[in-house]
């Protein structure tokens, strides 16, 4: 128990903040396309490729920006590192202390691949939650609708996800993130079906 108590929850920060991200980026950012495709197009099959195109290009982004972002990081901490050590390399002794203590912060130092897998594949993993709400309802309204509370559903659970392994509020961190995906959809809704409507 002393050890659950004492666990620093900072050092999650990194691959943390790097899968919930890209998890509510996957689920969002798929599920605002296929409403938007949907606003316009009743058709299943274009809603579909819309969905998996999403999926494809979203997780492929979030890698690289996850992974160019994060290594521009590491360079930051290692450069430090580096001008801490020619700081404080007086003496056999402080060289040692020193050694050991640049070690322990090699360790938390940031890593690039790690943090662009888990954002690629919680984005994936997001993405698969609209998609499969909707393969299989050939209903146009019907569809519509499983794909709104399919994806309300996952707001909450990653909502609560990220609090739990974070030890944060679950209430306000699933508001958060609910809030926001239903204004994403709303607006990417609203906006297409204006656009693509005979009016204009």
């Amino acid at each position: 128990m002393e050890n659950t108590d004492n666990f620093d929850y900072s050092k999650r920060s990194q691959w943390l903040r790097a899968a919930v991200l890209g998890a509510n980026d996957g689920l969002v950012s798929t599920a605002s396309l296929m409403m938007g495709v949907g606003a316009v197009k009743q058709d299943i099959k274009a809603m579909i490729l819309t969905g998996f195109a999403g999926l494809v290009g979203g997780a492929c982004s979030m890698a690289i920006g996850e992974f160019v972002s994060v290594y521009s990081q590491l360079d930051i901490e290692m450069a430090q590192l580096k001008r801490d050590q020619k700081k404080n390399n007086n003496g056999e002794i402080a060289a040692m202390e020193e050694g050991c203590k640049e070690e322990e912060e090699k360790e938390d130092l940031p890593n690039p691949l790690q943090a662009a897998f888990a954002s690629a594949f919680a984005f994936s993993v997001g993405a698969l939650v609209p998609l499969l709400a909707a393969a299989f309802v050939k209903d146009y309204r019907v569809r519509l609708g499983v794909v709104a509370v399919a994806v309300t559903v996952a707001l909450v659970v990653f909502g609560c996800l990220g609090a739990v392994l974070g030890r944060a509020s679950g209430f306000k961190a699933s508001l958060r993130v609910l809030l926001g995906g239903w204004l994403a959809m709303a607006i990417t809704f609203g906006l297409t079906k204006l656009v693509g409507s005979d009016r204009l």
